[in-house]
């Protein structure tokens, strides 16, 4: 059996998440990962090595942040806290500090009971497969096997101006020669990591703001409002007649932006603005840009009329950020608003995203509403039908059902069956010119499924 075989306990398709004090989002495994990963990225020169750790709003932050403390500092790893920070902001402390190890405590979209820990290599990039296989044989081992002799225990401190050190960051991604001084601007933080740092950064820029989702308790984190519920946002944009909207998700790897008209933008349209602006100033690398099989018909052909190419990947921004490197692409996505920029940042981040597209807003001087719309979307469909035993992909009847789904659209769309990776469920997923063949080939696989 590979290594890439192995049945996954902990570590999912973007860390360890799941409930706070169900298996396995627990202090106890939190320690735990912090003695393996921490032993495991501890080289054997004589040196204090560091491990860096920031969080979102949530309350089990308070629960899951110690327990990872005394995981790194009983193997002799050095910590610093950064206290409520975006994802793409830890990943590049971790590079910045020169840190061995860091660690972010979010549960991204997810409701404030869910947490998750997520981890960056030293380069900031997320860990491999097979470094995350390693560190759970490690949890599952002989934990003490390696544990600090009393005198050689880490030391913790927090670091004060983290976040001010990520509005820097994030203002040196924003054209020199601009500003976004007579912009009016809603943006909805979600009550999370980003609550602080991104109304900063655009009113430093210069824009007229107004801000959502800033005022986190511990449990309303994502809670009507955010990325994945963006209709605030888009009210109060109508509302404040404001120029452009922009909802990040609980901790900032991921946004969503509105017009003037209140019309949501999703993460293929924000992908389209930047590609075509980066092209534009012979600044878009690899040729293209990469996203996962969800993006719609039209964001590929709009890259194809444009001589660039769309690469396909399965869906995560993991398998996203694989692709671009191994390309040499540096912009790259999902349709739900991850957008990764590999110029200036080593995963998603919704911030630096939104501020590619203000700098095309101002430039182009056009309301938001005529740059949203890059591509006309061809009409998409997604259902779910849940099963129980083992998966019906494998039966030749549901074979045969996608298999004239396939033909039903060949040249003008095309179908995606896929399991979730999370719940027994299959998801199918079928675009195309004509909304009605659309629906008539989900509906046929989802009956083939269910029957």
């Amino acid at each position: 059996m590979t290594a890439l075989n192995r049945t996954r306990k902990y570590f999912g398709t973007d860390g360890i998440r799941g409930r706070v004090n169900s298996f396995p989002m627990t202090a106890e495994v939190a320690y735990r990962v912090g003695m393996a990963a921490g032993k495991m990225f501890m080289s054997s020169d004589n040196r204090r090595h560091l491990a860096v750790i920031g969080k979102d709003t949530r309350l089990s932050g308070y629960m899951i942040e110690p327990a990872l403390v005394a995981g790194f500092t009983s193997v002799g790893m050095d910590v610093r806290l950064f206290g409520p920070l975006p994802t793409p902001g830890v990943a590049m402390m971790t590079r910045s500090m020169r840190a061995d190890l860091g660690v972010m405590i979010s549960a991204s979209h997810n409701p404030y009971f869910d947490n998750g820990i997520k981890l960056f290599g030293p380069d900031g990039y997320k860990l491999s497969d097979e470094v995350e296989l390693a560190i759970e044989a490690r949890m599952d081992g002989n934990i003490l096997d390696g544990i600090a002799d009393p005198q050689k225990l880490g030391r913790v401190q927090r670091v004060d101006d983290a976040q001010y050190r990520y509005v820097e960051i994030a203002k040196a991604t924003f054209a020199k020669n601009l500003l976004l001084k007579g912009l009016r601007i809603v943006i909805d933080c979600a009550n999370g990591a980003a609550y602080k740092v991104a109304p900063t950064t655009l009113y430093e820029l210069g824009a007229e703001i107004f801000c959502l989702g800033v005022s986190p308790d511990g449990m309303n984190i994502n809670e009507k409002c955010g990325s994945t519920q963006p209709q605030a946002m888009a009210e109060k944009v109508k509302e404040l007649r404001a120029d452009i909207g922009i909802a990040l998700d609980g901790d900032a790897d991921r946004l969503v932006i509105c017009d003037e008209k209140g019309t949501i933008v999703d993460g293929d349209q924000i992908m389209a603005i930047i590609a075509t602006s980066l092209a534009a100033k012979g600044q878009l690398k690899g040729g293209g840009l990469v996203a996962t099989v969800m993006s719609n018909l039209g964001l590929e052909r709009l890259m194809t009329s444009k001589g660039l190419t769309l690469e396909r990947t399965k869906v995560g921004d993991r398998y996203v950020m694989e692709k671009m490197r191994e390309g040499g692409f540096n912009l790259g996505g999902e349709q739900s608003g991850h957008v990764i920029m590999l110029d200036h940042a080593t995963t998603g981040d919704g911030l630096i995203a939104a501020l590619q597209v203000l700098a095309v807003l101002v430039e182009s001087g056009r309301p938001m509403s005529e740059l949203a719309r890059q591509f006309e979307p061809v009409p998409q469909l997604l259902k779910n039908v849940r099963f129980t035993g083992d998966s019906p992909l494998n039966r030749e009847d549901v074979k045969q059902a996608i298999a004239d789904g396939e033909a039903t659209l060949k040249g003008t769309g095309r179908v995606l069956v896929r399991p979730s990776g999370t719940e027994p469920l299959i998801r199918v997923m079928a675009e195309g010119d004509d909304a009605t063949q659309v629906r008539a080939v989900v509906d046929q696989i989802i009956g083939a499924i269910a029957g």
